[in-house]
């Protein structure tokens, strides 16, 4: 604790004092109001504040107020673009502050989102998972050579060490490892054809993709659970709090009365 407040006390030592008192840029205050909202928008993106970003944050609002006085000198801020530009800001800003306290007033909670992934859950198909190997040849004639040689009892990956084209798979004996045949990123057809097989089956016939002829075995299959609630919380949430604020929306503009 006495080590916690100690280090506060020196952060707070080394705060600008420009910045510990607000800011005036030639008569004109910028309070502290202002200065915290930019650091709490600079953490609120990750951002570790330091003295030294302290103190580059009270560098740029002071180029800032230069700039503005400048443009203001010169009657920018009494152009019609601007003057549209700052209502589409303020009203853009309010928006976005309604918004965050709509949220703060209706948190979406765990029961909630609990319910809502048991929901999904159910509705989830069951992920199967295929370990599949194969031996890829040129044609259609060598696939069948190989086939013939495998009903003879010679050993799959013999045969793709010494007759597949693949030059990833035959130096493990074809084995191509796990794939998801729906989501995979294997070849429609060949995709089809192992889904077909079952656990240490091998194709009866060639299967023909774009990248040649193929005899593929299956060498187990497994089923993936679906995603952890932990693992969907964030995305729930945020789901779920956009429905809301759609339908929030929704029932505002239903109210309003909009003429063009």
């Amino acid at each position: 604790m006495k080590k916690t407040l100690m280090a506060g006390l020196l952060a707070a030592a080394l705060v600008p004092a420009a910045l510990a008192a607000g800011l005036t840029v030639n008569g004109v205050d910028i309070p502290q109001a202002r200065i915290d909202m930019i650091i709490k928008q600079v953490e609120a993106q990750g951002q570790q504040i330091t003295p030294a970003t302290r103190q580059a944050i009270v560098d740029q609002l002071v180029t800032a107020e230069l700039l503005r006085q400048e443009a203001v000198k010169k009657g920018m801020d009494k152009s019609a673009d601007y003057q549209a530009e700052l209502q589409n800001m303020q009203t853009m800003a309010l928006a976005q502050r309604y918004i965050a306290d709509y949220q703060r007033a209706n948190p979406v909670t765990d029961a909630q989102l609990k319910a809502e992934y048991d929901k999904l859950k159910a509705q989830i198909p069951v992920q199967k998972k295929l370990h599949v190997a194969h031996i890829l040849v040129a044609t259609e004639a060598e696939a069948n050579a190989v086939l013939d040689s495998l009903k003879k009892g010679k050993p799959f990956a013999d045969l793709a060490r010494a007759k597949s084209t693949d030059p990833e798979s035959k130096a493990k004996g074809g084995d191509l490892g796990w794939f998801d045949p729906v989501r995979g990123g294997f070849a429609p057809e060949f995709a089809q054809a192992a889904s077909h097989l079952a656990k240490g089956q091998i194709t009866a016939k060639p299967v023909k993709t774009q990248f040649g002829w193929h005899i593929i075995k299956l060498e187990d299959v497994r089923t993936e659970p679906p995603p952890a609630f932990d693992a969907l919380k964030p995305q729930l949430a945020q789901r779920m709090m956009g429905q809301r604020i759609d339908k929030l929306v929704g029932e505002l503009r239903a109210k309003a009365k909009v003429s063009q």
